[in-house]
């Protein structure tokens, strides 16, 4: 089951990678750990350093994929992305966190993908 989840998060992940470079972003790294936790992906849209997180659900039994983030997610990932900040060089003039809402679906339909701007 736990093998299912993992498997299934990848794949999202990999379809909002896309995504955002097929929006002419660049992707700056993608699944970028440190002590505190993890960033899915941290991308670059202009002059705009971008933290997505990104979640994927089979099915919406256990809510939607965007209301699994929650406030306490939400304050782990701006301690990750301040951690980010200090460890690396980057040269823009703002940050954004948004989120990607991805639904996979059956029968090879194609998934369908909600891109939420200044999610929090």
């Amino acid at each position: 089951m736990k093998d299912q989840r993992l498997q299934t998060g990848r794949q999202g992940e990999q379809l909002a990678k896309r995504y955002l470079e097929s929006q002419g972003w660049h992707i700056v790294a993608t699944n970028w750990r440190c002590r505190a936790g993890e960033i899915d992906i941290v991308a670059q849209d202009g002059n705009c350093l971008v933290f997505v997180e990104v979640r994927t659900r089979t099915s919406n039994r256990f809510g939607s994929p965007s209301e699994s983030v929650d406030w306490r997610k939400q304050k782990k990932i701006r301690q990750v992305a301040s951690i980010f900040l200090s460890m690396n060089t980057v040269c823009v003039s703002r940050i954004r966190f948004d989120m990607i809402s991805i639904r996979m679906v059956e029968n090879g339909q194609t998934p369908a993908l909600e891109h939420i701007e200044n999610a929090f």
